[in-house]
């Protein structure tokens, strides 16, 4: 790891969540660099990134951009999980001091390993909601950004950074129950409200048959991978979600983009297939969303 002063932070795919995490390092004096196709970098050296918050207040901040990740930086990765991809040779070839991920599923952490060797590569979750209104304005709608981060990144130069930043960081447990911890819920919500096309209140009283199958199969998947829950925690999570929230997979299914079914549904089913468990629920959920994508 290189000196503090020295410290570049990358922040691969500065979307609505990687661009407020590039917005708000840049506030805090950070050395960052945005990451993104050249549609967007063009777009964000011409007009910086604009955020507008209640928790951080509204602002523009002028943020280098490129296409490559530079030189040993420390790198934030915030694209979409079937972004991974095309990333991940440009991170490799920059021989990055480390790799913090906050992508959705649980299936990225083996390549981003495997094309990694000898870089602390660690994977991290973050609950917000923002929205992308343009390629570099961003409405951050909730009044958090609360990080969690596995033991493995307590030195992690980029989860202190984003802590000196305003985010709430909590450091704690394995890599697998954070992640594990987000994508039971997320799942749920997005397979049932893409499915119901409907938010997060509807989707989930629509059939309570068809909901109680879907958490009890995500637990049983969750126990098998080594992370146990109860059903009922995840019905309660469940129950605390704004009944107006609507899912990314929701509107991308409905925008006809692409999106993260196969790295949330598909996920599932091939944990089940690898367990030997039956999958009904998220099976007849993915059949039918993919028929319609």
């Amino acid at each position: 790891m290189t000196d503090e002063d020295d410290e570049v932070f990358a922040v691969v795919g500065p979307g609505a969540v990687g661009g407020l995490f590039a917005w708000l390092l840049q506030r805090a004096g950070h050395e960052v660099v945005a990451v993104g196709r050249p549609g967007t970098v063009e777009a964000i050296r011409r007009d910086g990134i604009e955020v507008r918050s209640e928790q951080f207040g509204d602002g523009v901040q002028r943020i280098r951009a490129e296409t490559e990740v530079p030189a040993g930086a420390h790198v934030i990765v915030a694209t979409k999980a079937y972004g991974l991809a095309d990333v991940l040779p440009g991170i490799a070839a920059a021989r990055p001091a480390e790799v913090v991920s906050f992508l959705n599923g649980i299936e990225h952490m083996a390549p981003l390993r495997d094309a990694l060797p000898g870089v602390p590569v660690a994977g991290a979750s973050v609950a917000v909601s923002a929205l992308r209104a343009s390629a570099t304005v961003i409405d951050h709608r909730s009044p958090f950004v609360r990080i969690e981060a596995p033991e493995i990144a307590a030195e992690s130069a980029a989860v202190r950074a984003l802590a000196d930043a305003g985010p709430s960081v909590r450091i704690g447990g394995t890599e697998a129950e954070v992640l594990w911890a987000k994508f039971r819920l997320l799942a749920a919500l997005a397979l049932l409200t893409s499915y119901w096309r409907q938010p997060a209140g509807a989707a989930l009283s629509e059939d309570p048959e068809l909901t109680e199958a879907v958490v009890s199969e995500i637990v049983a998947c969750s126990a098998a991978e080594g992370v146990p829950v109860a059903e009922l925690d995840l019905v309660r999570a469940l129950r605390s979600v704004p009944g107006g929230m609507r899912t990314s997979l929701q509107e991308d299914l409905a925008a006809g983009a692409p999106s993260e079914l196969d790295a949330l549904g598909g996920a599932l089913l091939r944990v089940g297939e690898r367990h030997g468990i039956p999958t009904p629920a998220i099976a007849r959920i993915v059949a039918a969303l993919s028929a319609a994508d």
